[in-house]
């Protein structure tokens, strides 16, 4: 509660100077003298603290507010050194003589009584005006001096009167404590009875059934006859609220601590019995997608179009469902099983029986780029598609190639174990001048013209290679 309090000093508490927590149902202080030490104004009014407590440390407290409390006597305030106005309307103190704890608040300057018992004691003012001498205004009106004065000359008279109505007043409290007792006593008894007189195992039904032999069955609260009856059941429970209402606020009672306690836990029972039956309204059972005998069944819970197609030549069902367009992808999922197809969009069922059996591994699914719609392919379990049969022939042409592929294998063997010739070195090769690969030379012929008896040399014929 502080941190949400804090949001203007960057969610700290430790360095706030003023919180308000009126109207939090707040039972019991604690926490604040330690947790918010720098505190110069604190707003509790419109609880039901009981006790003045858990606020001696704060040192530089100049405000405290705790109108319409439970506080019955003044306490627990001498170490706010720096108070200056304390406020304390409508509460239950009839103690008095318990402001002189106040005396050591030397800064105290206003202080607010008013809507208190003590307020109709006789010489009320004067004695808080004698008692506490640094007060400047009590409920709203100035101390004059001469008021003061008189204050101070009437003292021991006044505090006397004083003490005499406090003593009436405590033994008035117990009566009253006493009487609160009861009452909550006859009450918790009244509402047992009423409890014992409706009829056990009730579930809705208007019949109880005692050994559980009929399981709990959405189908049923889906029956008409079972709503009306449900209906009618809420409407006289509706009465019954009514009655009990009318009862509680007409009965007359004391304005006590304890009727201010009594009535917050009347309006917060009340408070938390509306929200769990708004919170039932709300949640609705989950729909049963496949019956107790295995029966699956048909549903369009979202409420979605859809069109399932036979395709023939590629022996597959074709499921068209008109998911919204910008529907995220992460809010369907499609589940595809042999006999039927499951998609769930944003948690709503969409369940369809297939007319044939169907292979679920082999199915897809995918959205359509111009409508958004969800296409789910299901081939059907029989005779291969033309797809499946490229695919296999693909397959096994992968195969086929992995088996042609020749895997070199080497053996390793002593060369000084095993001696064979060297079939290289058979024909010596010739020893080659220059480098790069071996060009054919001409060889050279014997120039036998001129030794030759009756050579003729032909110039038109070619000379021999």
């Amino acid at each position: 509660m502080g941190t949400q309090r804090a949001e203007h000093n960057n969610c700290e508490i430790f360095s706030l100077e003023e919180i308000s927590l009126h109207q939090q149902n707040i039972e019991k202080l604690e926490h604040i003298d330690k947790w918010c030490r720098e505190l110069k104004i604190l707003y509790l009014q419109n609880n039901l603290i009981p006790k003045i407590e858990n606020l001696g440390k704060l040192k530089k407290l100049e405000y405290l507010n705790l109108a319409l409390n439970n506080i019955e006597r003044i306490e627990n305030l001498e170490g706010c050194e720096d108070l200056k106005k304390l406020d304390l309307t409508a509460n239950f103190i009839g103690e008095l003589s318990s402001i002189k704890v106040l005396k050591n608040n030397v800064h105290l300057r206003e202080l607010f009584l008013v809507g208190n018992p003590c307020t109709e004691f006789e010489g009320y003012r004067h004695f808080v005006v004698a008692s506490l001498h640094q007060l400047k205004c009590l409920d709203s009106q100035d101390i004059e001096r001469s008021e003061r004065i008189q204050a101070l000359q009437n003292y021991p008279e006044v505090e006397k009167l004083i003490r005499e109505q406090e003593e009436s007043y405590i033994l008035q409290r117990a009566r009253e404590k006493e009487e609160a007792q009861r009452q909550i006593q006859k009450k918790q008894e009244k509402k047992r009875e009423k409890e014992r007189q409706r009829k056990p195992g009730f579930d809705g039904r208007w019949y109880t059934d005692v050994n559980n032999t009929i399981p709990d069955s959405h189908e049923d609260k889906e029956n008409p006859q079972e709503t009306e009856k449900e209906n009618k059941y809420q409407e006289l429970i509706g009465s019954e609220d009514d009655e009990e209402d009318r009862a509680f606020w007409e009965e007359p009672t004391p304005y006590t601590p304890e009727s201010r306690v009594e009535m917050h836990r009347y309006l917060e029972g009340k408070q938390k019995a509306k929200e769990n039956r708004e919170q039932k309204k709300k949640e609705k059972p989950p729909r049963t997608l496949i019956t107790a005998e295995g029966k699956v069944l048909n549903i369009n819970e979202p409420k979605l179009s859809f069109s399932l197609n036979d395709d023939d030549k590629n022996n597959q069902f074709i499921l068209d469902l008109a998911v919204y367009r910008h529907l995220d992808i992460s809010l369907i999922d499609v589940n595809v099983q042999p006999t039927y197809i499951r998609v769930m969009v944003k948690g709503k069922p969409f369940q369809l029986v297939l007319p044939a059996e169907v292979r679920p591994d082999n199915s897809s699914a995918k959205r359509s780029q111009t409508t958004g719609h969800l296409v789910v392919s299901m081939p059907k379990v029989g005779k291969l598609t033309w797809t499946d049969i490229t695919q296999s022939c693909t397959d096994r042409s992968r195969n086929e190639e992995d088996t042609r592929t020749p895997r070199t294998e080497k053996l390793e063997v002593d060369p000084t174990a095993y001696s064979f010739p060297d079939v290289g070195n058979i024909v010596p090769e010739k020893e080659q001048s220059g480098q790069g690969p071996v060009r054919l030379q001409r060889q050279k012929v014997t120039d036998i013209g001129s030794n030759s008896v009756g050579f003729e040399d032909n110039p038109d014929v070619p000379p021999l290679i």
